[in-house]
């Protein structure tokens, strides 16, 4: 007599988590092991159902949480109790999170009080300091207190969580995020920007949106720009706002007239991978290009202070260059004049990943099981 399929599921509520989940719900949902169900918290809407399109997945579940204005707290009061509600009817076996959202906390939290084991995918990513990122780096080092099967990108974070006196089981698995990428860039994405010849112009692509850098530090940021432009009259940037208007309006005011920046929506991520692939170079604040990027031979300069990703640091991919905007221009200045500098980075090694670790992450959890 067959034995039941492992019921597993699978919680999501933001872009960068669908990004990173896809490789990991397209295997589970692939093996006759497991029933896997998938449950958004509407932490994001659009810009989920954007990435579940790309990647031809469906949700099982909605807890439809999103509020105007939502607060951590409404985020994370919102999902426990709906979320415990969900497992009470589903009554999964495991529960896989993925990062450091609030989607993710509240996730683990939830598991937690039902006694469901939690995997956490991407473990073990550190700043050491709790307010910045904020609030990731407190939800993951949460996260990881509640956690039986530690999915560590690299050994770096392998060594963080065996530092921290973690319980369960830590396993290296890559980093899934570069699994996503390669099937995305294998499809050469298009990424039309209304006027932007990408031909033209040594196109750098900016994303900003961090709590961190609210305020003075994002005027650092546009003023760095600006900046950069003005020195390299080759140069065009690409910026796809956030909708957080605390992180758009100071952009779009200091940056909407200048006629070589292109303010977008934000893209898809076909169409990021697109960019990606047609840029220069990187300056952000997103701890998923950091990995991303280098995967494509781009380099990356890191717009914050700390990075819970040392590893693109060490192998050379990135660059910290925080807010200041003479550290800002004075390292894109050396990527965009001296070619060495520019191939040294492009060509280093990813430390992210092979593009296999949902395939790590299902054998994992199926022999949890065994």
């Amino acid at each position: 007599m067959p034995t039941k399929p492992i019921r597993v599921c699978i919680i999501l509520g933001t872009r960068p988590e669908a990004i990173k989940l896809a490789p990991v719900i397209q295997q589970f949902r692939r093996s006759p092991a497991f029933d896997t169900q998938v449950v958004l918290t509407g932490q994001h809407k659009e810009m989920v159902q954007q990435v579940m399109q790309l990647f031809d997945l469906t949700a099982d579940h909605d807890l439809d949480i999103m509020q105007h204005q939502q607060t951590l707290t409404d985020i994370t009061c919102r999902s426990l109790r709906g979320l415990e509600t969900l497992f009470q009817q589903i009554q999964p076996q495991i529960v896989l999170v993925q990062g450091d959202t609030t989607t993710a906390f509240a996730a683990a939290i939830a598991a937690f009080y039902q006694k469901i084991p939690v995997g956490h995918v991407e473990a073990g990513l550190r700043t050491d300091d709790l307010y910045n990122p904020y609030p990731e780096e407190a939800n993951r080092r949460l996260i990881s207190q509640v956690t039986q099967l530690h999915f560590a990108p690299t050994t770096l974070s392998v060594e963080h969580l065996k530092r921290s006196g973690v319980v369960g089981d830590i396993h290296h698995t890559g980093n899934t995020v570069i699994d996503a990428l390669l099937t995305m860039a294998e499809r050469q994405p298009a990424c039309p920007i209304p006027n932007l010849d990408w031909s033209q112009y040594r196109t750098l692509l900016a994303t900003v949106h961090r709590r961190e850098n609210w305020g003075e530090p994002l005027k650092d940021i546009a003023q760095s720009f600006l900046q950069i432009l003005d020195k390299f009259p080759d140069t065009a940037l690409l910026l796809p706002l956030h909708r957080n208007p605390t992180v758009r309006e100071p952009l779009q005011a200091m940056l909407g007239d200048h006629p070589r920046v292109f303010l977008t929506e934000p893209l898809d991520y076909a169409e990021l991978v697109g960019a990606i692939q047609r840029c220069y170079l990187l300056l952000t604040d997103s701890g998923g290009l950091q990995e991303e990027a280098p995967s494509l031979g781009k380099p990356v300069l890191v717009l914050r202070e700390t990075t819970e990703r040392p590893e693109a640091i060490a192998a050379g991919t990135a660059q910290l260059v925080g807010t200041n905007p003479q550290q800002v221009v004075t390292t894109a200045t050396k990527l965009l004049s001296d070619p060495d500098a520019y191939q040294t980075m492009a060509t280093a090694v990813n430390p992210f990943g092979d593009g296999h670790a949902a395939e790590r992450i299902l054998d994992i959890v199926e022999n949890y099981f065994a």
